[in-house]
């Protein structure tokens, strides 16, 4: 779905309850352009700035602990990588856009900007949940069919899944650039004009509701629907494994189960952050959408407007964080990289006699 949503009470909608500071900024051909600063939105780009800085650190220390370290570049692990990839290039990118619709009542980075951005925000989200999906079926062989995996063309199996991942998201993200444009809206109670970077014009009702409802299905209730029947299957396994180890001995085989039932609670708590992060985003779209001839500009659904957008960039710098309390051996190289306590030749070095720990 689209961040650049023209329906969200925005500082011009908002002036009548706070105040608002005008200024003058010059664009590319050197003509003025006067703005106003709306103050309260001062606050909620600071709480982006603090997701910004907290998902750089965490993405790029999550991705030079699975890059650099022999013992976690694991299937799981690389596929983490090409996540904070995708959750990097939202935060750099779209992060920054979204916190200025707050700041000022101008659309601020052109029509260019305004066909890429929107790309950049799909695809990236597209990267988080299909990769998620491909973590769950990773997981499912892992446990459900663990003599189909052959070891020797895991790295190559991995980074044609990830390529066809990119490409995938990409491609669906198409159409977000080729329709996104700079549109004229009025609002409905001061009959003031303003323009804004939106997926559609104000015109009819159908392809508003058309595209929040395909974002909804392919972005959100496809891939869920997918990683629950995996979860089901990977379940049913792990249930039947342990119920068939001999209450004495087999001490390999229960570390063993228990592994798996950890790799793969890892991989479900960063689903379930996924898909609590991005559902109130997606549900306010559809509201929106389903309503598009009567605007809620209330306080309230502003407020919940401006926690959804805030919860959906969230989503992009809490797996590192996540994944450092779940996992020791993370937690261990996280906190080396982090904290700089050991050269890179160390991190390279250590435990790479242990070829075989599986880490997530």
């Amino acid at each position: 779905m689209s961040l650049e949503d023209p329906l969200v009470l925005t500082p011009e909608d908002s002036s009548a309850l706070l105040p608002n500071v005008s200024g003058v900024f010059r664009d590319s051909a050197g003509a003025q352009h006067r703005y106003n600063i709306w103050l309260p939105g001062i606050g909620i780009a600071a709480v982006y700035g603090i997701i910004i800085v907290v998902g750089l650190v965490g993405n790029v220390t999550l991705m030079k602990t699975c890059l650099q370290v022999k013992s976690m570049r694991t299937v799981p692990n690389l596929f983490l990588s090409s996540l904070a990839v995708g959750d990097l290039l939202l935060l750099v990118t779209c992060a920054p856009v979204d916190a200025s619709r707050y700041l000022v009542d101008e659309w601020l980075f052109g029509r260019v900007g305004c066909k890429l951005i929107p790309f950049i925000q799909l695809t990236s989200v597209g990267v988080s949940v299909f990769t998620l999906t491909a973590l769950s079926a990773d997981r499912y062989k892992a446990i459900v069919k663990p003599l189909d995996i052959n070891k020797s063309s895991a790295t190559l199996s991995f980074s044609l899944r990830a390529g066809a991942i990119w490409l995938l998201s990409g491609t669906l993200a198409i159409p977000e650039a080729v329709f996104s444009d700079l549109h004229t809206f009025t609002t409905s109670y001061t009959n003031e004009t303003f323009v804004t970077c939106a997926p559609y014009p104000h015109t009819g009702q159908l392809h508003p509701k058309i595209h929040s409802t395909a974002s909804f299905l392919i972005f959100y209730v496809v891939p869920l629907f997918i990683i629950s029947v995996y979860y089901c299957f990977i379940a049913r396994s792990l249930v039947r494994s342990s119920a068939d180890i001999p209450a004495e001995g087999h001490l390999h085989l229960q570390k063993q189960i228990k592994s798996r039932k950890r790799l793969a609670k890892t991989v479900l708590v960063f689903v379930g952050l996924f898909a609590v992060c991005w559902l109130p985003s997606h549900v306010i779209y559809l509201y929106r959408s389903y309503h598009y001839n009567q605007v809620d500009t209330s306080l309230g659904h502003f407020i919940a407007s401006v926690c959804a957008r805030i919860l959906a960039f969230t989503n992009s710098c809490v797996n590192p964080f996540a994944l450092y309390l779940m996992s020791k051996s993370f937690n261990k190289h996280f906190n080396k990289q982090l904290l700089c306590c050991t050269s890179p030749r160390g991190l390279y070095s250590q435990n790479s006699g242990r070829t075989n720990i599986t880490t997530v």
